[in-house]
């Protein structure tokens, strides 16, 4: 159907009707362009082999149909080997759900609003694990004869001093409802309650498990497209946890500093290379720590962009990121959280991996490549790079140039400046 009419995504995600000041969306459906559901099914073989390298072109050139997102981001983020068979994934698939569940349920014992439907929004212990009687606590937890979050906790220091493990979880619960109910509320979606409480189940389970990082401010939004897309909740959760592999870094967080600040840090370096003047006017204006970038890099432009155009941007940046060692760097044990960098020795074909993958293996470099989010940043400084030198006198005016761009962005055209920009980054950079 190759001259049919592009067709608006918005209805996939609907909004709600009182929320009118929403960035606009720009990305269509476009028949031989966006990937269909018919092209993704032909893109597997009987036995459930799929042809990876086609289908990421496919993604590069016109994104995904939202049928199908939910199932072709479980491969994007190596949440499945694309040279596995259909019987091999659903035992995996399987596999995680009860282990999801198994974790579900070491968190429920210890708090039983986890699973009940429900969360909470108030504090329910101290910092040293003492149970607080608040009435938002009370009437959170307590719909009809259940006990209450006091309750709970009562009881679970009548067994004598919390764990450190638990109390500092416990700690992080309301926190996580806090923010639950302020992520994505102009969705229809979140005006049910039980996907609000989905998504503070997953976030809760995610703590659990993650020790290191636990839970911090922003992981809800980057959690909240997969229950949109995924049904199951644990398949959810593990395309949550797959995201987080790769952003993790930017979350943990020392007495001294925070995770992104590295990322910020290469922000500069790449600005200081291809745009000299803006970088020198923004160290004049006491902006040289890029901390006005935080919010890009954290959630990935989720607030830039309207919802569905989140989407398209972030399904485009890990087709041109695809590494096909993904899933197996991910189920080995002993590797660490983080995407391992340990692929760099093993031959790959190249016609299985994203064009920015590729254009980073050309590199004979010991160093972890940077992700092709600091590249969009930088081509979004770039873009701006007149505006903010004529225009920004403080720190205050180039936070404001850089608010006024959302709603104004385009997905595709960002990741094509963040590819030019790499190329011309690593051809300076040589020189130097």
């Amino acid at each position: 159907m190759w001259g049919a009419t592009a067709e608006p995504a918005d209805s996939y995600y609907e909004v709600r009707p009182e929320c009118t000041d929403v960035p606009r969306t720009r990305f269509k459906i476009k028949p031989g362009k966006t990937l269909s559901a018919r092209k993704w099914q032909a893109a597997f073989s009987p036995d459930g082999h799929l042809d990876i390298g086609k289908t990421l072109h496919r993604i590069q050139r016109g994104g995904i149909h939202p049928s199908i997102r939910g199932e072709v981001w479980e491969f994007l983020l190596g949440c499945y080997d694309p040279k596995s068979t259909f019987d091999e994934r659903e035992q995996i698939r399987q596999h995680r759900r009860v282990q999801y569940a198994r974790w579900k349920n070491e968190c429920r014992d210890i708090f039983p609003v986890v699973g009940s439907g429900r969360y909470i929004t108030a504090p329910v212990i101290t910092e040293d694990g003492q149970p607080i009687q608040d009435p938002l606590v009370l009437l959170e937890t307590n719909p009809g004869a259940n006990a209450n979050g006091s309750e709970m906790v009562k009881e679970l220091t009548s067994r004598g001093p919390l764990d450190k493990k638990v109390i500092q979880w416990m700690l992080t619960l309301h926190q996580i409802g806090l923010d639950v109910i302020r992520t994505d509320r102009t969705l229809v979606f979140y005006e049910k309650q039980e996907n609000l409480s989905k998504l503070w189940d997953i976030l809760s389970v995610y703590a659990w498990i993650d020790t290191d990082v636990g839970y911090c401010q922003g992981m809800s939004d980057l959690c909240s497209p997969m229950i949109i897309l995924l049904e199951d909740e644990a398949d959810a959760f593990w395309c949550f946890e797959r995201l987080m592999r790769r952003l993790r870094g930017n979350f943990r967080c020392t007495e001294s500093s925070v995770g992104v600040e590295a990322q910020l840090s290469n922000l500069a370096a790449v600005t200081q290379v291809i745009d000299p003047k803006l970088h020198q006017h923004l160290e004049t204006l006491g902006g040289g720590d890029y901390l006005f970038a935080f919010r890009m890099l954290m959630v990935l432009f989720r607030r830039e962009f309207s919802f569905c155009d989140s989407l398209y941007l972030w399904e485009m940046m890990w087709a041109l990121e695809y590494d096909p060692d993904l899933f197996s760097l991910y189920e080995e044990p002993g590797t660490n959280v983080e995407k391992a960098e340990g692929s760099k020795g093993k031959t790959k074909s190249i016609r299985q991996c994203g064009k920015y993958e590729r254009e980073n293996m050309k590199i004979k470099s010991s160093d972890a490549p940077l992700p092709i989010s600091v590249f969009l940043v930088a081509s979004v400084l770039k873009d701006k790079s007149s505006k903010l030198q004529q225009e920004a006198r403080g720190l205050d005016d180039v936070v404001k140039i850089l608010n006024d761009i959302t709603g104004n962005l385009d997905a595709k055209k960002a990741c094509t400046g963040a590819m030019k920009l790499h190329k011309k980054y690593l051809k300076k950079a040589k020189k130097t």
